[in-house]
């Protein structure tokens, strides 16, 4: 059985959770390796709309195991809200059902207080945080300051943890970022004893149940957030998230080799969209952009921001084939691009006057940077019913096969709506996994 790695590759809010769903029916393992509730997959069955943030999208299929795996930070009340809300829609989160691992690093609560006033000093140059703590946390684990869900079971361990986190954070807040929040040791140590009676039962060695499962010949999923071009090493710096979303990520997080991974798929859209500040060189801010933010219904599954809209990035998209070492591409919201005359593809960059192979690493270069686009024939026919590629029109198939030719990557499938039965594969790879089940 295979090991596949999912992952974004542009800016996040690709349609990953859809795509991990629908995929996810036959698997055993679906494993979740970076993030936080910073990032959300929405997944829509039968009309039902889903939101999830933390726990991986195989929890809507019955029989697949969901683990959040060494490289996530974890909100405890976040978490805890989710599993509440899944319970509303009679999926139970048990510990059969979802496991942590003891590695994971907990985001508390001063964690967001550092996180929204760093943001508010920023002032013109805000990064976009979504103020969750997800940066600070990540900060703690690096500099080895971390309170991590297996320190939650032996007290007098999590007390010295505690009270030493709380006077130093305490005089960050107020000598460096100025701010009047201060907060309590006995508090969070008691609010963290809850939290270990509440998790314990789900608390797991995730590299060890990775390892069984490879070695059982079981079909196992990681589920990447957000997107390659947010990656904290080779994204569009500083304007990225805290954590490494490309694909090799998934072998360190989740404590496995990687001559174990069979495939990687890249999810992309037929366009391309960004939340918060941060370069964007097919950004388009006319009637265009506000036409896909507004079919696409562009805003998003945390923060309900409208997010930016423009044409499909094809150096961006040949980028993260390569950091991702992607086999093939789902592209997903096709049926958004219904009704344009002309489709644009951002076919090459140029800076200083220059063509350019690639994004400069420096954000100022990018923001510099003009895309040169190529037009090609849209469509007008809805195709949200279509469930092969033969009912496509030929116009949206022409728009497929260009885009994998100049990408440099198959398209293994793609998807004409927001609901798990629009989801088309055309990889036959692709298509065993899905008829594992």
């Amino acid at each position: 059985m295979p090991v596949v790695i999912v992952v974004g590759v542009q800016w996040g809010d690709e349609g990953k959770g859809k795509i991990v769903d629908y995929l996810t029916e036959p698997a055993n393992l679906v494993v979740r390796f970076q993030g936080g509730n910073n990032a959300g997959h929405t997944v829509i069955v039968e009309g039902q709309k889903t939101a999830l943030k933390l726990i991986p999208s195989g929890i809507l299929r019955p029989t697949a195991r969901c683990l959040l795996a060494a490289g996530v930070v974890l909100d405890p009340h976040a978490l805890l809200e989710e599993m509440k809300s899944l319970e509303d829609i009679d999926i139970k989160v048990t510990p059969e059902r979802f496991g942590i691992a003891g590695e994971v690093t907990l985001i508390l609560p001063y964690h967001k207080a550092i996180d929204g006033e760093r943001e508010n000093l920023r002032a013109g140059g805000r990064i976009g945080t979504t103020r969750k703590g997800i940066g600070p946390a990540y900060e703690d684990s690096v500099s080895r300051d971390a309170i991590r869900m297996a320190d939650l079971f032996d007290e007098k361990h999590l007390r010295v943890l505690v009270e030493r986190n709380v006077a130093k954070k305490n005089k960050y807040l107020k000598s460096v970022l100025e701010c009047d929040v201060q907060f309590s040791p006995d508090e969070i140590f008691d609010e963290l004893l809850e939290v270990a009676k509440t998790f314990k039962p789900y608390v797991t060695n995730v590299s060890s149940e990775v390892d069984k499962a490879i070695k059982a010949d079981e079909f196992v999923v990681f589920e990447g957030a957000q997107g390659a071009l947010l990656d904290i090493s080779h994204g569009t710096y500083p304007f990225v998230t805290s954590s490494n979303t490309v694909a090799a990520y998934a072998c360190v997080s989740g404590g496995f080799g990687p001559k174990a991974v069979d495939r990687v798929l890249g999810i992309c859209k037929a366009y391309s969209t960004r939340v918060g500040s941060g370069p964007f060189p097919t950004e388009d801010t006319g009637a265009d952009g506000d036409t896909l933010r507004d079919v696409g219904k562009e805003f998003g599954t945390v923060t309900g921001r409208p997010r930016r809209c423009g044409w499909f990035d094809v150096k961006a998209v040949q980028r993260a084939v390569r950091l991702n070492g992607i086999d093939s591409l789902i592209i997903t919201k096709l049926d958004v691009l219904t009704g344009f005359s002309k489709l644009k593809l951002g076919t090459s960059y140029v800076l200083d006057g220059k063509k350019i192979e690639d994004l400069p690493v420096s954000h100022l270069d990018i923001e510099r940077v003009e895309a040169q686009y190529e037009e090609i024939d849209g469509w007008q026919e809805d195709i949200t019913a279509v469930r092969t590629l033969e009912e496509l029109p030929s116009a949206a198939r022409a728009f497929l096969d260009r885009v994998s030719e100049v990408v440099g990557c198959e398209i293994g499938g793609f998807s004409v709506g927001p609901d798990r039965e629009q989801t088309i594969l055309l990889d036959a790879g692709l298509r065993s996994y899905a008829a594992l089940k």
